[in-house]
């Protein structure tokens, strides 16, 4: 396989670190994220004979899944460095698994944030499979429009947190958009909260343990692209949790909302960095292959024109990705606008590469015997999820 070196100044640290995640992308993320892609059924994804199973298990092992804890020693611009290199490797081996990983532990950094001892114990654990539900059947973007003045939300949140003595009893209904959300075992929550006058606020962010009583799933979601990442809506009927099991409660919403969400977009633009890298990659090695007129078609001007404005779009998004998780290291409240760019620009980046090189590939790219055509159709979702590119845009605009 091609690849283009894009590092020019790497420590021996961090290219150990990349090599590292790079390999597991090459050997555990890429392969397994095929085979579940052409799986027709999602049940069989997470079935457990599934060899996503698999994947969890030897991504613990890896050393590289929280680099709060495995580098510690670093400084903050450093350990986002680290972090910028470890997503563009996941994302460039499988974008559908490297979010299925990545989300697998809010929970844990949800605990760890708490610092309560009780709640780093319960929710911190290797065997945890974490979750984020946040958006709703009737509230997809207004979840973000109208973080931290819930109130304001056009119609009653489904899913509403209300305080009962010691506890609180969560009701409702998070959408089939949850990632993992038919596998986690936890969930870091945000949902509404609601007083003993009825006054709605929000949201609040809750850790939840998903195996307590009237909590129920929905199925695994079916869709065009990101097959390997399960998805899919969870059931809050009467779920009691104890009131510690709040970590950031409705006053906080605004900053909450802003620092999760600003964090979740920075990691999208570096996973999909390597969406657009993997893309190019391919489409150079295929051109070198692939002989049209007598010559392979690498030397012909208009693909090397076309692929030089890959190469020079995937650079660019991997800048402004790297800055932005440099930033916002040393940065609080982290720049949501800033953020909001990496992400936005590096999904349609991995887009418009990805449908560049299926071009490169011709009639072949239109098939499923080779891969640039998942490339495509996994970096089509990114520009939905996590909040669709255009309400991002809006929502940015209005930070600056």
């Amino acid at each position: 396989m091609t690849t283009i070196e894009f590092e020019t100044s790497l420590s021996d640290e961090e290219a150990a670190v990349r090599d590292t995640a790079h390999r597991f992308a090459e050997e555990v993320l890429r392969p397994v994220g095929r085979a579940l892609d052409k799986m027709p059924d999602p049940e069989a994804v997470v079935a457990p004979d599934s060899p996503l199973w698999d994947v969890f298990a030897r991504y613990r092992k890896l050393g590289v899944r929280d680099l709060d804890d495995t580098q510690s020693a670093l400084e903050p611009s450093d350990r986002a460095r680290v972090q910028s290199l470890v997503s563009e490797e996941m994302g460039w081996g499988d974008a559908g698994l490297a979010i299925s990983l990545g989300v697998s532990q809010f929970p844990r950094t949800l605990a760890r944030l708490s610092g309560n001892p009780e709640l780093i114990e319960r929710f911190g654990g290797d065997e945890v499979i974490g979750c984020w539900p946040i958006t709703e059947p009737d509230h997809g973007s207004d979840q973000l429009i109208y973080a931290g003045r819930m109130h304001e939300m056009p119609g009653r949140p489904n899913c509403v947190a209300r305080r009962d003595g010691g506890d609180y009893v969560i009701e409702g209904q998070k959408s089939a958009w949850v990632s993992n959300g038919t596998i986690a075992t936890a969930a870091a929550l945000f949902c509404a909260v609601q007083d003993s006058d009825g006054r709605i606020s929000g949201p609040a962010a809750f850790l939840v343990p998903l195996e307590e009583p009237g909590v129920r799933r929905g199925a695994p979601l079916d869709k065009i692209g990101q097959r390997a990442l399960n998805q899919g809506e969870i059931f809050f009927d009467q779920v009691r949790i104890p009131a510690s099991y709040l970590v950031l409660p409705p006053e906080l919403g605004p900053w909450s909302a802003d620092s999760v969400l600003a964090n979740a977009n920075a990691g999208m633009g570096a996973t999909f960095v390597g969406v657009a890298r993997a893309a190019l990659e391919m489409a150079v090695e295929y051109a070198k292959e692939r002989v049209q007129g007598g010559t392979a078609i690498i030397g012909h001007q208009s693909v090397r024109a076309r692929l030089f404005r890959m190469y020079r779009l995937t650079q660019a998004a991997r800048a402004l990705s790297r800055h932005t998780l440099v930033h916002n290291s040393a940065t609080m409240p982290a720049d949501i606008a800033l953020a909001i760019a990496s992400k936005v620009t590096a999904t349609e980046t991995a887009f418009e590469v990805a449908s560049m090189a299926l071009q490169i590939f011709g009639g072949n790219g239109l098939t499923r015997a080779y891969p640039v055509e998942k490339l495509l159709r996994d970096a089509r979702a990114s520009m939905i999820e996590d909040g669709c590119n255009e309400v991002l845009g809006i929502m940015a605009a209005g930070r600056l």
